[in-house]
């Protein structure tokens, strides 16, 4: 094959992969069903974002990272989609695939629970349920700052494992 047929070929197996993801992305119908008591003794990561929002766009392949980094040490990412039109949130997933939980909250309840200022915005939970940072907006400078953020929490709850013992 010539290189132009193997860099098409290439292109075509990478968008099956992205579609596939965006198709198995499991979507909760309802915002009610978003409950961070079942996750205990993880570090949750709650993050809002919307399908015309560009920097989450940004966001997305770093919390995928996080999830697939952190998944197997008790760190849990759901993102929560504010579009009115879950048709929005599909494209978007299509386009951008995300690997974790997303929870579809059209009416914006749960965003106004937890008083969202913009888009993307993000908010950290400790193994105990308790707030430890809310970050606004998206910026690439900050990823590592964000990931010591989490690996500091999962260091936390893993050496506090009789509190907390570890479920998956």
């Amino acid at each position: 094959m010539n290189r132009a047929v193997t860099h098409q070929l290439r292109l075509f197996q990478i968008n099956l992969v992205m579609i596939a993801c965006a198709l198995l992305t499991p979507i909760t119908q309802a915002a009610n069903d978003l409950h961070l008591d079942r996750f205990p003794g993880k570090v949750v990561l709650v993050d809002f974002w919307a399908s015309w929002c560009v920097p989450c766009r940004q966001s997305f392949p770093w919390l995928n990272a996080m999830q697939a980094k952190y998944a197997d040490h008790g760190l849990v990412v759901i993102g929560v989609n504010v579009d009115r039109e879950q048709a929005d949130a599909q494209r978007f997933l299509r386009e951008v695939p995300a690997g974790f939980e997303i929870v579809y909250d059209p009416t914006g309840s749960l965003a106004a629970q937890y008083e969202v200022p913009g888009m993307p915005c993000s908010y950290v939970f400790d193994p105990d349920g308790k707030l430890i940072g809310r970050h606004i907006g998206f910026r690439n400078a900050s990823r590592a700052e964000r990931e010591a953020e989490i690996e500091k929490l999962l260091s936390a709850a893993k050496n506090d494992t009789r509190a907390h013992p570890q479920t998956n």
